[in-house]
């Protein structure tokens, strides 16, 4: 999968190819499931409101990343995902493997795609954002473009289906800026539905509608290119 090509296929993403070295999916206590587990490198499945990495405090310490270390010590992360954002997380097992998935990310060989239901009726089929992100300090954690500071970011995007006051898009990101799907789908009038940072009051969802949907990339160990989907429960 090139990740800086446009989408061209609608529909839901295709079911992960079977391993055998991959236990069955299983949800935990904490509504995470492992779709792959191998010697060098494990696939998750996050669920919207689970924090990605330890955070402050108490509730700081249940999160995906301790989650995963406590059945697999060596597990580090490669990744994150916001907190309200659910789907695929990616986490290497050992140093040596999360610098060669770290590289991965930073050459732009991993092939991401979401799903998210967005405010109002996208009137094109597909189309690209190319605006450049900044932190909006005085209001961190947000994020807003910035034409003279921003990072360079883009994202592809297609229609999925559209109804009445929303439209499902698929989206591939290409640069992987905090927040950056949010602030893009904010920027050109469509906001994600209930994302509590930008989207405009009442939310008319209970979670952010934005899933990890799929991810592609190279096995670090066998250079073999693999494929894992998830479908988003919303």
């Amino acid at each position: 999968m090139d990740p800086m090509a446009p989408l061209r296929t609608p529909g839901p993403p295709d079911a992960a190819p079977a391993d055998p070295r991959s236990p069955p999916p299983a949800t935990s206590a904490a509504g995470v499931r492992l779709l792959h587990v191998d010697e060098h490198l494990i696939v998750a499945d996050k669920p919207a409101g689970l924090l990605a990495v330890p955070g402050r405090g108490v509730a700081g310490a249940v999160n995906l990343a301790s989650h995963v270390q406590a059945q697999f010590a060596d597990a580090l992360v490669v990744h994150r995902l916001d907190m309200g954002t659910s789907g695929l997380m990616l986490l290497a097992r050992g140093p040596e493997m999360q610098r060669r998935l770290n590289a991965a990310f930073e050459q732009r060989a991993v092939g991401k795609r979401y799903v998210a239901v967005v405010e109002g009726v996208v009137a094109e089929d597909e189309g690209r954002i190319a605006a450049p992100l900044a932190a909006d300090w005085p209001n961190r954690p947000r994020q807003i473009v910035d034409a003279v500071n921003g990072k360079p970011s883009l994202t592809y995007w297609q229609v999925l289906a559209r109804e009445h006051e929303t439209t499902r898009l698929a989206l591939s990101p290409v640069t992987g800026r905090s927040h950056q799907l949010r602030v893009h789908l904010q920027h050109i009038g469509h906001p994600i539905r209930g994302d509590e940072l930008y989207a405009p009051l009442p939310l008319r969802a209970e979670r952010l509608l934005l899933h990890a949907a799929e991810i592609s990339f190279a096995h670090p160990a066998s250079g073999e290119t693999v494929h894992f989907a998830s479908a988003p429960d919303f």
